[in-house]
């Protein structure tokens, strides 16, 4: 049971967390465009699409802890300390992500598409800040995952 549960934890891991990752950095670029070029619609369109795959996948991503948790248990690892610092940067990105990244890319998403929220909502360089910080925490968690020091599980 433990292989399928790890096999699952990582299929979502690559199938949710990587678009989310990719969307997320692609996000700031793309408003850039969209503010050098008003009336852009592919930019417009583009934007739409990237915050729509980084709200549906965030959505899906939460499979990644619960098939986790199940391999973890399953393992009897649960009480290790690069599991539950892994746990705390995973709840750490998650939290990024629905209290900052996505509701500012939806606030410059209203912006580019007309009059709305202020020069905040327009600053793509704080949206990137924030997606940059919210892949180094799963960059980190990742590491944990294969290096898993103190580990008894090997490594």
């Amino acid at each position: 049971m433990t292989k399928l549960f790890l096999s699952l934890h990582v299929l979502a891991v690559v199938l949710a967390i990587g678009p989310v990752t990719v969307a997320a950095s692609m996000f700031p670029r793309t408003l850039r465009t969209a503010h050098d070029g008003p009336g852009d619609g592919e930019a417009l369109t583009t934007l739409r699409m990237l915050h729509r795959i980084c709200r549906v996948y965030g959505v899906i991503g939460i499979a990644v802890p619960l098939f986790g948790l199940a391999t973890a248990s399953s393992l009897g690892v649960l009480g290790s300390p690069w599991l539950i610092t892994s746990m705390l940067l995973t709840a750490a990105a998650a939290g990024l992500l629905v209290l900052r990244i996505l509701p500012a890319q939806g606030a410059a998403l209203a912006a580019v598409q007309g009059p709305g929220p202020g020069a905040e909502a327009r600053n793509p360089a704080r949206l990137a800040m924030a997606t940059g910080v919210f892949n180094l925490l799963w960059a980190t968690v990742t590491v944990l995952m294969i290096v898993r020091p103190g580990s008894t599980t090997g490594a």
